[in-house]
């Protein structure tokens, strides 16, 4: 199969973007304009202006003398690149292979994307989508030289595979991306069109010309390599589902989402990885994304637990006019457990897949981190003690400790409190937290946990365990050594069952 590209031009990225903020500056002639040494100079054009002779690249005060009325407006380079970049993301709906192509065009790579939708079909969703905001022009070709020649050097036409050299015979050298230089030499010895020298030997343009002129006939005619960065990775675990009719009811959402889910899951399967992490993009007909993603405590292939998770979060999605393109991607794999093959035939049995798959379905509905679970970690410092687990096989390296009680709620840092205790090391008599005063009505300690002088540098705690008047019991320290002269400071760490 021949490689399809096409290029996309905005001839008016920035000024077309002005317009749709500032509606009194449609029908204007204005420019953008950047200071070049001593000099400024136009970067970009309005419509307007650009009829009116303008270009970019012509010093401002010739502008002037052109077209004495000329709006001007400070150019800044990083909203070039962000709108471009925006708009990147938003082809990502028509194929997977996005390439930005500064300062104001993309490539993309449409192989294999005609199986639902013609080329020409292509090329009108996308003028449709931003007729009355931006002026695009469109190329397709075999190659990026020749897709981008089509869409700056003609109204916009498509190449049939092979056929890139016809279209770019009548064209300037210009549109074969050449060097200002080499075009300067092209137009003295009359080389106007690229059919008065496309087909001289390669040797004798080397040797006129250098080994640039060489290289972009290569490359636009398809014989020579060239590079395309897409701004996205390709997903090795993603599919797509095209709908020959916009999907506006929940029921059609569902019925995408297992279809897509089966698709992958298969693929999963074949690979021994199951999925963490997977995110739903769903392209509504006005070009607006709606996105979902899920998560689960293991990695998982089972089709009806992945969906249910998905179910839980499908009115989220706004359909709108309607949905025509779902987007499913696995962004996280991991090695499927060993059981994993059998496991969906285990019946009366507690096992840890389906209370992973239960954690699922309650970390859907209660947030990500409503649920954690923790493993000890060798260090007697409390803060350091603990740490949350990957996942539910994850195996703690150390014992939990049982010479000291620990609470079941510790927090993440210790809060303080005011006390009234007896001195020097007596437990608290009571004390008062976020306004309410606790009796103590049982007590045990000190236990004293000194700072771990290899991490960090501090006094060491004194660890009380309390039970109030209520029966509420709390895990409480007084920060370093009592001193008669300076009042002692103490601290809430933690709660019992």
């Amino acid at each position: 199969m021949n490689k399809r590209y096409a290029a996309i031009w905005f001839p008016y990225l920035l000024t077309d973007q002005m317009a749709l903020k500032q509606k009194e500056l449609l029908g204007q002639a204005y420019a953008l304009i950047a200071q070049e040494r001593n000099k400024q100079m136009i970067v970009n054009v309005s419509r307007e202006a650009n009829k009116q002779g303008l270009r970019p690249n012509m010093s401002l005060a010739d502008a002037r003398i052109t077209l004495p009325s000329l709006l001007t407006f400070k150019f800044h380079p990083q909203k070039e690149q962000k709108l471009l970049k925006a708009m990147a993301e938003w082809f990502i709906c028509f194929t997977p292979h996005v390439a930005v192509n500064s300062p104001d065009g993309l490539f993309l790579d449409i192989t294999g994307c005609t199986a639902w939708k013609s080329e020409e079909q292509h090329v009108e969703e996308i003028k449709a989508h931003f007729a009355g905001k931006y002026h695009v022009k469109i190329g397709i070709a075999d190659t990026l030289g020749a897709a981008w020649a089509i869409a700056h050097y003609t109204k916009g036409q498509i190449a049939k595979p092979n056929e890139q050299l016809q279209h770019l015979l009548n064209l300037p050298p210009k549109a074969l991306r050449l060097e200002e230089s080499i075009l300067q030499r092209l137009a003295k010895l009359g080389f106007h069109h690229i059919d008065s020298f496309i087909h001289i030997a390669p040797s004798t343009l080397r040797r006129r010309f250098g080994d640039e002129i060489n290289l972009r006939i290569g490359q636009a005619l398809g014989y020579k390599p060239e590079a395309f960065e897409p701004i996205k990775e390709p997903n090795p675990y993603e599919e797509r589902l095209h709908c020959l009719e916009p999907i506006q009811t929940a029921k059609g959402i569902e019925i995408a989402i297992e279809n897509l889910l089966e698709k992958l899951c298969n693929r999963l399967q074949k690979d021994d990885v199951g999925v963490r992490n997977a995110k739903l993009s769903a392209f509504r007909l006005d070009g607006k994304l709606q996105q979902i993603s899920i998560g689960t405590n293991q990695p998982s292939i089972h089709i009806k637990h992945l969906f249910k998770l998905f179910e839980l979060k499908i009115k989220q999605i706004e359909p709108d006019l309607g949905i025509e393109l779902f987007i499913m991607e696995i962004t996280k794999v991991e090695e499927l457990p060993k059981q994993q093959e059998t496991f969906w035939q285990v019946h009366n049995q507690t096992d840890l897949g389906e209370i992973a798959e239960l954690l699922d379905r309650i970390s859907i509905k209660a947030g990500k981190n409503a649920i954690r679970r923790y493993v000890p970690q060798e260090h007697h410092w409390p803060e350091n003690s603990i740490r949350t687990a990957t996942d539910l096989k994850e195996q703690p390296e150390t014992e939990w400790p049982t010479h000291k009680p620990r609470p079941t709620v510790l927090l993440n840092q210790p809060e303080l409190i005011q006390v009234t205790a007896p001195i020097p090391d007596y437990p608290p008599m009571n004390f008062t937290y976020k306004g309410e005063i606790h009796r103590i009505t049982k007590a045990d300690g000190p236990e004293r946990l000194e700072q771990e002088w290899w991490l960090s540098d501090g006094k060491h705690r004194d660890y009380y365990y309390v039970e109030d008047d209520k029966g509420q019991r709390y895990w409480l320290f007084r920060s370093g050594h009592y001193d008669s002269k300076i009042a002692a400071q103490w601290f809430i760490h933690g709660f019992f069952a």
